[in-house]
């Protein structure tokens, strides 16, 4: 029996999921290039993946509460055309403050449409495709780090790190004309005040379990940018691989967390807990695997390919556990989880950036992202310790995409 297709609505959202992804994770391969550029150092460069990420966990909350009353298409709209001239300013600015600043106006705009294009795909599909509709969006994100990232250091490393901002900034605009076209008029998201919906949806934060879920998500999130953000210079000065090959590596990495996405999403529903904890354990292990391998040029292809693996697999189940705890208001727990992501993908690439400054070398960053993944681990421990019965069971798709 032939599946029917999904409205073309949700694959114009997963086109413009696609950009968010890409940018959000392309700096990490275009280090070397803009700092030399802007005439700056590494970790200062490392701070724009910060400064996104700040944007995003600030933008996430905020932005949905605004929102709540205009049409969903008018949001989605108005966000991902502020987001596609975001990346044309560092395209004519030689700033680093200019720069800074618009990856900040980048990063509200990304996590407005985010919150947002959750929502509309519920409301596009049947009750029965939810579950594919949502896998086809965050199938936009997989598709930015499998060939999205690569593709940008790739053009970075031939025509310069500006050519692939412009390709971005472009690819979001053309990407709202499809969404213009193929998503239709939405009303309200709801017809209460928004002080009634803000009482009512922030009142969910208050939970010990919802918290203890945020705050691994944050600490796990930090584990994995502590060092994916500085993989290129690892590479090229540690691993004494040339410039050309970093995207091919970041290749690797990006068809590690689509594996790592769908074994964490096929198994997680068995025990979400428990998922989450082997992938924290996996995680660690990953990491010291990559650190012991840093210096053997082809061993630590292989490394960064298992650290993708290891990094994603627990993506399924940390984000259901949110769903879990915050089923009574899941617009805002939409947003909660964008801003805890955030938290990790600030404070990551700040931490590497600390120890690579304090002069103890670019493998630095990876010890850190141990005691990181600890960390998450004993959050994660006082989880299962809180909630003494197994979390309910709950779906989790595998998260892939779907273009039939």
């Amino acid at each position: 029996m032939t599946r029917e297709r999904l409205p073309l609505g949700v694959y114009a959202l997963t086109l413009t999921i696609f950009c968010l992804g890409t940018s959000e994770f392309m700096i990490a391969g275009l280090l070397p290039q803009m700092a030399a550029d802007l005439h700056t150092s590494i970790p200062a460069v490392g701070n724009l993946i910060s400064a996104f990420a700040i944007g995003m966990l600030v933008g996430a909350p905020v932005m949905t509460l605004l929102t709540l009353r205009l049409p969903r298409r008018v949001t989605l709209l108005a966000a991902s055309t502020v987001f596609g001239l975001a990346h044309l300013i560092p395209v004519f600015s030689h700033s680093y403050p200019v720069i800074l600043g618009s990856r900040v106006l980048a990063a509200v705009a990304a996590a407005t449409f985010w919150a947002v294009s959750a929502v509309t795909v519920v409301t596009l599909v049947r009750s029965d495709q939810i579950a594919r509709g949502m896998a086809a969006l965050l199938g936009g994100m997989t598709l930015a780090n499998i060939a999205g990232v690569p593709l940008g250091t790739f053009l970075g490393n031939q025509f310069g790190w500006r050519a692939t901002f412009l390709c971005i900034g472009i690819a979001a605009l053309l990407a709202t004309i499809v969404t213009r076209i193929a998503v239709p008029e939405t009303g309200e998201h709801t017809t209460d005040s928004l002080a009634t919906v803000a009482k009512r949806e922030l009142r969910v934060i208050r939970k010990p379990r919802l918290l203890l879920a945020l705050a691994t998500i944050a600490a796990f999130q930090a584990a994995v940018f502590c060092t994916f953000s500085y993989l290129a210079p690892l590479l090229t000065d540690v691993s004494g691989l040339p410039e050309s090959v970093v995207p091919a590596v970041l290749l690797g990495f990006g068809v590690g967390s689509f594996i790592g996405l769908n074994l964490g999403g096929r198994y997680a529903d068995r025990n979400l807990l428990a998922n989450v904890l082997i992938s924290l354990v996996a995680l660690a292990v990953s990491l010291l695997v990559l650190r012991a391998s840093a210096s053997h040029s082809t061993l630590v292809v292989a490394a960064v390919v298992l650290f993708g693996i290891t990094g994603f697999s627990i993506a399924s189940a940390i984000n259901a556990r949110v769903f879990v705890h915050a089923a009574e208001a899941p617009t805002m727990a939409s947003a909660f989880n964008v801003t805890a992501f955030n938290v990790g993908n600030a404070v990551g690439p700040w931490l590497g950036g600390l120890v690579i400054t304090a002069g103890l070398g670019l493998t630095a960053p990876i010890y850190a992202s141990v005691g990181l993944s600890v960390l998450a681990f004993a959050l994660a421990l006082c989880s299962w310790r809180l909630e003494r019965e197994p979390t309910p069971a709950i779906e989790c798709v595998p998260v892939t995409c779907d273009l039939a």
